[in-house]
C-alpha cells in the first residue's frame, strides 16, 4: 500500500455566486514556500518509487526509444532568397532550424535549441524572419514558463544582436517591411517573487526598432479600460497595414482593428468592434 505525504488542511472557503466552496489545500498553490517544496519532493518519492518497480517499464522505454529514433524534417519554407527547414536526427529533444542561401548550398545550423541550456529546460517558443531574410527574431521560454524573452540573430553571421525583449507572453513577432523592427505584445514587468503565480492584465502592443533598448519601444495600442484584452499584431503581405486581432481569454471570438503603416500619425481604427465571431 502506498503511503502518501501528510497534507495539511486549512480553513479556507470562498463564496461563488452564493455557494460556499471549501479550498483546504490553498497553501499548495504557492510554489515558493519551503512547505510546498517539501510536499512536492515527498510526492515525487512516492510516485517514482512505485513507477520504477513496475515490471516491463524498461522494455517499454527501450521499444518507444527505438520507435522515435528516426530522422525527420519539417516543411521547408522560403523568405526572400533564403531557405529554411527544421530537422531532428531522431532523439533530439527539440528540432534544429537550418538555413541555406540557395538549393545547391550546404545547410548551416541557424538555431539549435538543444544547446541553449545544459538541462534542456530552455525551449524555442516562436520565430519571425524579416522580409529581407537577414534577421530572425526568436523567443525563448524557460522551464515551461509562459514568459518569453525575444532575441534577434543576424542570419548571415549567426551572431545575436544586442536586442532583448522581455515580459512577453501570448505573443509572436511581426516585422515591418522596411526590415527595421517588429511588433509584439507584452505585459508590464511583474513582481519578481510572484511572477509565476500572478494573473496578468492589461497587455500592450509595442513596436521594437532594431538596435534600440526595449525602454524606447513605441507603444502602439493599449486599453486601460479592458484589463482582460490581449493584442496580436500582424503586418499585411503588402506591408501597408498592421492588423490587430483582439482576444479575451480563451473565448473563440475576437475583434479586428487596423493601423495604416504608411502614415506615422495614423490612428488605430476599430474595424470589427463586437465579440461576435472568430
Amino acid at each position: 500500500m502506498l503511503s502518501y505525504p501528510n497534507t495539511r488542511k486549512v480553513e479556507q472557503t470562498d463564496l461563488y455566486h452564493g455557494v460556499t466552496v471549501a479550498d483546504p489545500y490553498r497553501w499548495l498553490e504557492d510554489p515558493n514556500t519551503d512547505e510546498t517544496a517539501t510536499w512536492v519532493k515527498s510526492q515525487n518519492e512516492v510516485t517514482f518509487g512505485y513507477l520504477n518497480q513496475l515490471p516491463g517499464r524498461e522494455q517499454l522505454n527501450t521499444r518507444l526509444t527505438e520507435l522515435w529514433n528516426y530522422e525527420r524534417y519539417g516543411t521547408p519554407f522560403k523568405k526572400a532568397n533564403r531557405y529554411f527547414y527544421y530537422k531532428n536526427y531522431g532523439l533530439q529533444n527539440q528540432s534544429v532550424l537550418y538555413t541555406l542561401p540557395d538549393l545547391d548550398a550546404e545547410p548551416t545550423v541557424l538555431l539549435d535549441p538543444n544547446t541553449l541550456s545544459e538541462d534542456g529546460t530552455v525551449a524555442l517558443s516562436g520565430t519571425a524572419i524579416s522580409e529581407d531574410g537577414k534577421y530572425i527574431a526568436y523567443g525563448l521560454s524557460t522551464a515551461g514558463s509562459d514568459w518569453v524573452e525575444w532575441l534577434v540573430r543576424n542570419i548571415a553571421t549567426g551572431e545575436d544582436t544586442d536586442d532583448l525583449i522581455k515580459w512577453v507572453k501570448f505573443s509572436g513577432a511581426s516585422w515591418t517591411h522596411d526590415h527595421q523592427g517588429f511588433f509584439y505584445s507584452r505585459y508590464d514587468e511583474p513582481n519578481e517573487e510572484s511572477k509565476l503565480g500572478d494573473v496578468n492584465y492589461y497587455q500592450k502592443l509595442y513596436y521594437h526598432r532594431l538596435g534600440t533598448p526595449q525602454s524606447e519601444d513605441t507603444l502602439i495600442y493599449e486599453r486601460p479600460d479592458q484589463k482582460e484584452w490581449g493584442f496580436s499584431g500582424g503586418v499585411t503581405e503588402d506591408g501597408q497595414y498592421l492588423i490587430i486581432s483582439v482576444w479575451r481569454g480563451t473565448d473563440p471570438k475576437n475583434l479586428l482593428f487596423y493601423k495604416d503603416l504608411q502614415d506615422d500619425n495614423a490612428e488605430v481604427i476599430e474595424l470589427i468592434s463586437e465579440f461576435e465571431a472568430q
